[in-house]
């Protein structure tokens, strides 16, 4: 599966407000988080790397999705992940592309509209240099 993602430096505390942030500007708005680590920890007493899951969307084109197959709603919303190194001084920051999702010639366009959104997110989140 291909992810449209990056590489920054931080935390994930760090850079989880710049993420939503940068998803806000796209039109999208979380609706739902995960915190993977936490729950493992909670639930089976793993340790492990901060991992937290974003589920966000775009309304606008969740709705056109919605009307051009109304089975979409299995993919919603789309996940973003922040995922820290082992050493918690870099995370990842990746988001499926929206084509593998989304197949076939009736939802191209909007596949193609949010992959450029997610892009844009993406990019703007790269470090400098």
């Amino acid at each position: 599966m291909r992810a449209i993602e990056t590489t920054v430096t931080g935390t994930v505390e760090e850079v989880e407000p710049v993420v939503r942030a940068a998803l806000a500007a796209e039109g999208f708005g979380v609706l739902t988080e995960v915190d993977v680590a936490t729950t493992l920890q909670e639930k089976l007493g793993v340790t492990r790397a901060p991992l937290k899951i974003l589920g966000a969307c775009n309304p606008t084109l969740a709705h056109q999705a919605l009307g051009l197959d109304p089975s979409v709603s299995l993919l919603m919303p789309c996940n973003v992940v922040l995922e820290a190194d082992t050493e918690e001084t870099k995370v990842r920051v990746a988001a499926v592309h929206p084509a593998d999702l989304m197949p076939g010639p009736e939802l191209a366009a909007l596949s193609a509209e949010a992959a450029g959104r997610l892009q844009r997110v993406v990019s703007s989140l790269s470090d400098p240099g």
